[in-house]
């Protein structure tokens, strides 16, 4: 019997932003540059300034016990994809499976 997690992480409900956690996770390397195109494409819409704030605001907050705080490249992405609105996260995440997708990893769809 598997044992349901009782606390989920604020990506645990919506299975594409899970999957995409999970391949940052996996694929760092790969998708630091993405993450910094995203990063950018934020800053376009906000401004680098704010978001510089954001991060300021909820660092101290942030143990580094996550396996993406010892990257800050990824642990801003992660933030930030947090706190976008929904259709942002999702194009953000489906632009990064292309990404992987158009480097020969193969991707199963997300439930």
């Amino acid at each position: 019997m598997i044992e349901e997690k009782k606390y989920k992480r604020w990506y645990d409900y919506d299975p594409l932003l899970l999957q995409v956690v999970e391949l940052l996770r996996e694929y760092p390397d790969e998708l630091k540059s993405q993450a910094e195109i995203f990063l950018s494409k934020v800053e376009e819409r906000v401004s680098k300034d704010a978001i510089e704030r954001f991060y300021a605001i909820v660092k101290p907050m942030i143990k580094g016990n996550r396996w993406y705080d010892k990257d800050p490249v990824l642990s801003l992405t992660i933030e930030l994809l947090r706190v976008v609105p929904r259709d942002i996260q999702r194009q953000a995440a489906n632009n990064f499976i292309s990404i992987l997708q158009s480097h020969g990893v193969e991707i199963e769809p997300a439930d």
